[in-house]
């Protein structure tokens, strides 16, 4: 009955730490909410905003006496369907946008604002209050990138400094040392030494001094900032799972977050919270990643190039960032040689074996619909396994393409055997793909759009394959496990 009866008071304790938003402050118009795939999985995607925000505390650790708040730091975390991949998006603070209409304090809601000097950390501080507005930049995030937003979580100066408390530090690296006026460049000398070079650990105050770091390094822009805090949230990810899922570890984490956070009502219990949490558990650190979309200057500010919708597009088809189908519905991709014919199923020839070995995407790449279906037919009759059809990201193939990844050539050519006149091609992408022309929907009586014949009329349609991101999206991703001492700065100076 105590420990029946402690339990009870700590669950009802952190219970009663959650806040949440305001969900009238959600837009009415909004991006279609992600469909489950035949597996029952759907991608989720979370706003994590850090708010700096001077209310209560906060005034002490955040070196500053503005009223209201703004978005010090905004990820968006897009958690794949497969729960094996996760990739964080940092939006920078100085980008030019446009806010769409948004609640005001007073329940009226503010006309959109656009142009040059409408700035993406403004919309948290529409409507002036010290909590600041997370609906009003949920809403901006939308209509930014058109990728629909499940949750939204805002943190504090102080709920962050306690939460960095709770799992005993985070190791950080500096490539110089970082001195008082480096953090208010209004002092009128360089001051104490705040921290030092190389690898250390922080937590409380100095984790904040930390993520909030401009000017000393680099450049001294928010871009460089914003590799820094990748790298403390790759870093601090690693510490939780370190230590462990087990209660004694997370209690206290929990007690600090949940005093700290607010939340949209889909996270309101510490059984809500929990739940997700744990679902993020077996994601592995190479498979976590962080980016920034791409961006140009536009005078001092920034604004984001046209490649940033290629992005979003990757985003929405749930591919990862380099290009792996990460939806839940794709089976492994063959990269092992085929199995030997079982001697206990003499009815099974070895090429069937081998063949059902072979997975095949397949993809509709004509306006004649259910061809995708009628290719994995054909497919499945050579024994083939078919994987995940759908409508390819063109119309227009006047011959079927079959592509495949490394090791996959012979594969391919066995597959394109089935499709007279077939090109076979490598492809950037793991495995092998088809994507089915004019002259097969020609062979198969292929004719205006109607019901899909693909057998799978149950399964909802998943999003084409987006054409793989540029190398300037890729090429500066981090994985959670890279080395804390690299990408933590950008451009010259300091």
């Amino acid at each position: 009955m105590l420990i029946a009866g402690t339990g009870g008071a700590i669950y009802w304790k952190l219970n009663g730490n959650i806040k949440t938003i305001d969900k009238d402050g959600i837009a009415s118009d909004r991006p279609p909410e992600a469909q489950a795939d035949a597996n029952g999985n759907k991608p989720v995607n979370i706003l994590l905003i850090g708010s700096d925000s001077r209310g209560g505390n906060n005034s002490d650790l955040g070196g500053g006496d503005s009223e209201g708040a703004r978005s010090d730091t905004t990820i968006l975390l897009h958690v794949y369907a497969d729960h094996k991949h996760a990739v964080g998006i940092s939006i920078p603070r100085n980008t030019i946008t446009t806010i769409p209409p948004c609640k005001l304090p007073n329940g009226k809601w503010s006309k959109e604002q656009k142009g040059e000097g409408v700035l993406f950390n403004s919309a948290f501080s529409t409507g002036g209050t010290a909590e600041g507005n997370a609906a009003c930049t949920q809403n901006t995030i939308e209509k930014l990138t058109g990728i629909r937003v499940d949750h939204t979580i805002v943190v504090d100066f102080q709920g962050f400094a306690a939460m960095t408390k709770a799992v005993d530090g985070v190791e950080v690296c500096l490539p110089k040392a970082i001195y008082e006026k480096d953090l208010n460049d209004k002092l009128p000398k360089k001051g104490a030494e705040v921290l030092p070079a190389g690898r250390q650990k922080v937590d409380g105050q100095k984790a904040l001094d930390y993520v909030r770091l401009r000017h000393g390094l680099g450049d001294g822009s928010d871009i460089g900032r914003m590799k820094r805090q990748q790298a403390f949230l790759s870093s601090m990810i690693t510490a939780v799972k370190q230590r462990g899922f087990s209660p004694t570890n997370l209690l206290p984490l929990a007690d600090a977050a949940t005093k700290s956070l607010r939340v949209d009502e889909g996270l309101d219990t510490v059984d809500k919270l929990m739940s997700f949490g744990l679902s993020l558990k077996n994601i592995d650190l190479h498979d976590v990643k962080f980016i920034t979309p791409p961006w140009r200057y536009h005078k001092e500010d920034l604004e984001l190039t046209p490649d940033a919708s290629k992005l979003w597009d990757t985003i929405k088809a749930d591919r990862t960032i380099d290009g792996q189908n990460a939806t839940g519905e794709q089976p492994a991709e063959a990269t092992q040689a085929p199995a030997a014919t079982p001697t206990a199923a003499p009815s099974t020839t070895a090429a069937d074996t081998a063949n059902q070995s072979i997975k095949v995407s397949v993809y509709n790449g004509t306006t004649a619909a259910g061809m995708d279906g009628k290719a994995a037919e054909q497919l499945k009759a050579a024994k083939f396994t078919a994987g995940k059809m759908g409508s390819a990201a063109s119309t227009k193939y006047a011959t079927t393409m079959v592509e495949y990844g490394t090791g996959q050539k012979a594969n391919a050519e066995k597959v394109a055997a089935l499709f007279p006149g077939a090109t076979v091609e490598a492809g950037k992408t793991p495995g092998i793909t088809v994507i089915v022309g004019k002259d097969f929907s020609a062979a198969n009586g292929g004719a205006a759009a109607g019901p899909s014949a693909s057998g799978a009329a149950a399964a909802p349609s998943t999003p084409a394959a987006p054409a793989p991101l540029p190398t300037n999206i890729t090429n500066d991703a981090r994985s959670a496990d890279d080395d804390i001492c690299a990408n933590t700065t950008y451009g010259s100076g300091g």
